[in-house]
This record gives C-alpha cells, structure tokens and sequence, in this order.
C-alpha cells in the first residue's frame, strides 16, 4: 500500500481564558464560558526523508524517539496515527509562536493549543477532513494518554475558536475507555460533553489584563480540587449559566452581579488564587461601569474586565498600567 503522500501546509490555533467556572468545570457535567483569545500559534509541515519536530520553544529538534520536551507534540502524532489506522509519512512539523514574553507564560492555553496545533497540522499536510468534534475528541484523547488533570475546556475554546459555553465530561471514565476500546469506537460514542457558542448581544470592553507572573496552574488545581464542595459547585453553576443568559440577552446588570458571584466563590476557594496583582486587577474596577475578576487557575497568568463604556474602559487600562499589568487583549 503506498505511504499517504505530505502536502505542504501551514495553520495555526490561538488561546482561551475563562470568563466563568474554571475551577468547577473540573467536576463532571459543570459549564463554564470561555473567551477565545486570538493571540496565536503557527505550524508549518512538508515532506522529509525523516520526521523531524521543532518547535521555538526548544532550542533543539527531535524525530519520534521519546523527549520529555516535545512529549505532547509526540503524542499528538501517535494519536493522528491511530486515527488514520496507519504509520504517518516522515515529515518536517514546525511550531512557532510561544503564547508568552521574555520567558514569562501569558497563560491563554500553551498545552492544549500545542496539541490541537499539530493534529489541524497533520490533518492539513496529509489532506484528512477532521470535524470540530473529532478534533476535540483526539486531542482530549492526546492528553490524557499524557496524564492531564485539565477540564478540556480549552481544547473546547480553541477548537472553536469562538466564545463557548462547554459542559465537561467524566475524564476518569474516558480514561478507562481508552484502555478498552479502539480509538474509532471512542470517536462514535457520546463522551457527555457540550460545546456551544455563545453568541453575545450585550455591547462591552472585554479586556484581558497579564500579571506578567506565572502561575502554576497544575499546583494551582490540586490544590483547589481538594476544597470545592457541592455547595461551590451549585452556586458557580448558577451564576455561570446567568452570565450566559446576560451575554447573549444584552443584562448589563445581571453580568455585573453574576460575574462578582463568580470571583467571590474563587475567592473563597483560596487566597492564593488572587496574588497580589489579581486583587489590584480586580480592584482597578472601583467606581467604574466595569466589571473584572482573576481568569483561570488564578495565582498570577492573566485576569479579564468588562467595561461598559469608554471612559470606564480607558480609566480601568490606566489603573492596570500603574501597577504593572499590560493589556494583553481587548474586543
């Protein structure tokens, strides 16, 4: 049989914050609403007479021998392998872009956008169709073959590429699944996930505001999951589905009030999810028609402010620019 021939091909994927239930999206069947960040990654493919990987994060290459460092963009190509049920073509995959500065992460979704990266790479170069769902599959499949303790509501984000409102599914259970059964059998049945965009009718400022502090959002998760309770999640779930219903039906108000909820049950989880540089993102909102609160694991990376009207928007910038936090983003 002759080997699936490489077209050249280039894509790329962005990032993703979370507007609401970062944490609680953890637990099995909880929502969260999630921003696409447009902010991007680039991977360019064409044929070689063997697989070469680099990727500008490294400053060295590999084939497909096991490498700590490029372990997801390797198990990305083992996933697309098992998907086309044959052994891929050797082939040049190059990635660019790191979704961070001066070796400071921006915390928009590196892993997740990696791996989605490179299966959109792979489908281009050897000219398979693969549908969003498919694609989100394969790569919540990639990573967890690689132990990820995720929500996977980034690949949701940045599969869509789009603002979504993504339900999670029982990862544990999938992880059994994939010892059990074939990847195409996988790819067949209902996971329980939702991924639907959210099409907003509300008019506002959406901000994305850097820390410039890394946070490590592993450690950040361990931590937290040992403390939310059924109460946490009862209530995050109320005031993410109002943020929702206030996005798309255009209540100020209700994001307003919902959002607040939000940030209070974070906090409530733990001091640590706003540092210093958060609390003063967050308190930048004073007396303005704006709303802000930490985004994510919390502990520094990014948080995100709605703001309602010019001059909110522009006093709310400046507050964040005089305690060093940058603009990252806005729309």
């Amino acid at each position: 049989m002759p080997k699936p021939s490489v077209i050249q091909a280039s894509v790329k994927t962005g990032g993703k914050l979370y507007i609401a239930g970062e944490y609680s999206v953890l637990t099995p069947g909880q929502t969260a609403l999630i921003q696409f960040i447009p902010i991007f990654m680039s991977a360019a493919v064409k044929e070689a007479s063997r697989t070469q990987l680099s990727s500008d994060m490294f400053d060295y290459s590999v084939g497909r021998e096991p490498d700590a460092n490029y372990a997801l963009i390797q198990e990305a190509l083992n996933t697309f392998e098992a998907f086309c049920g044959e052994k891929l073509p050797t082939l040049d995959l190059s990635i660019t872009g790191k979704l961070e500065r001066d070796g400071v992460k921006f915390g928009i979704g590196s892993s997740g956008s990696v791996v989605v990266l490179t299966l959109k790479a792979l489908a281009a170069a050897l000219q398979k169709d693969l549908s969003k769902d498919s694609l989100f599959k394969l790569a919540s499949y990639t990573l967890l073959k690689q132990g990820d303790n995720g929500s996977m509501g980034d690949l949701a984000c940045i599969v869509y590429e789009d603002l979504v409102s993504y339900r999670s599914f029982d990862r544990v259970k999938i992880a059994e699944l994939i010892e059990q059964m074939t990847l195409s059998e996988l790819l067949e049945i209902d996971w329980g996930y939702r991924i639907r965009p959210v099409v907003p009718a509300l008019k506002a400022h959406f901000l994305v505001g850097w820390t410039k502090q890394a946070a490590i959002s592993k450690d950040m998760v361990k931590m937290a999951k040992s403390r939310i309770s059924s109460k946490y999640l009862s209530e995050t779930e109320v005031a993410v589905q109002a943020a929702i219903k206030a996005l798309e039906t255009g209540g100020k108000s209700l994001l307003k009030s919902s959002l607040q909820a939000v940030s209070d049950r974070l906090e409530s989880l733990s001091p640590d999810i706003y540092v210093d540089k958060l609390k003063k993102l967050k308190e930048a909102e004073q007396g303005l028609d704006a709303i802000a609160k930490s985004s994510g694991a919390g502990g520094g990376d990014c948080g995100i402010a709605f703001a309602f009207d010019q001059s909110s928007r522009d006093a709310l910038v400046e507050r964040w620019q005089q305690v060093g936090i940058e603009l990252l983003y806005e729309v």
